[in-house]
């Protein structure tokens, strides 16, 4: 007679972790860090439309030749990319998972709602849905020209942008998303720093304003942009 073999396989130790909620807060915590220096140098190269077409459009090529002649032309850029999909996407994910875990740990919704700490909090999961979808229509409206209103021009970024904040609703949509990523980042800046252990009670008051310092030059740098070429300060 054959004996049985045993199939099943315990987990490791990092598919464990993974699964876990400390596991998938980390990963939200990195991924949601690796988002937010980009943010900034992104931020910093949108303000260069302030010092004209010339300056702005060099650095939009300058981009593209990142890493050259080590890299090919655009591989830096594309490198980029992916790394900030990955981070997206792990980002979401997580987000999901945890919202899911936290439901079934409360199958019976409370008879009265405890109310959160801050407007912030409050909002972080539609503040993520109004993010993802601007990050869609950006995409579509400055990289591909999909939805780019009037004629989009390949390698004319300043022109680009001067087209896109001349209309309205691009204004309402960028300063709209803006204002949502002020307040994730307010108050996503400081749970990274609490799940990745950086909390104390010595460092809470300086996390806590950097959290807000972050949010609010991301959120006015960012805006500043189609405020700029409505007021026709760019043009």
């Amino acid at each position: 007679m054959a004996l049985a073999t045993r199939t099943d396989r315990r987990p490791s130790m990092a598919q464990t972790l993974l699964k876990s909620t400390v596991g998938k807060k980390t990963i939200m915590a990195v991924s949601g860090l690796i988002m937010l220096m980009y943010l900034v140098v992104h931020m910093l190269g949108n303000l260069k439309i302030f010092f004209g077409a010339g300056e702005f459009n060099h650095y939009a090529h300058w981009l593209r030749t990142l890493g050259e002649p080590f890299l090919h032309y655009e591989w830096a850029l594309w490198l980029i990319r992916v790394v900030l999909v990955v981070a997206v996407v792990a980002h979401a994910v997580s987000a999901y998972q945890l919202s899911r875990l936290d439901r079934r740990a409360r199958p019976v919704a409370y008879a009265h709602k405890k109310r959160r700490s801050s407007y912030a909090t409050r909002t972080m999961r539609w503040g993520g849905i109004i993010l993802a979808l601007f990050i869609v229509w950006h995409v579509l409206d400055l990289t591909t020209g999909t939805v780019h209103p009037g004629g989009f021009q390949q390698g004319h970024p300043y022109q680009n942008v001067i087209d896109t904040f001349n209309t309205w609703y691009s204004d309402v949509i960028y300063i709209v998303a803006m204002l949502a990523l002020g307040l994730h980042i307010r108050h996503g800046f400081w749970s990274a720093a609490q799940t990745l252990g950086a909390g104390r009670a010595t460092r809470d008051r300086f996390l806590k304003a950097t959290a807000n310092v972050l949010a609010l030059v991301l959120t006015v740098g960012f805006i500043a942009v189609p405020v700029a070429v409505m007021t026709g300060v760019v043009s």
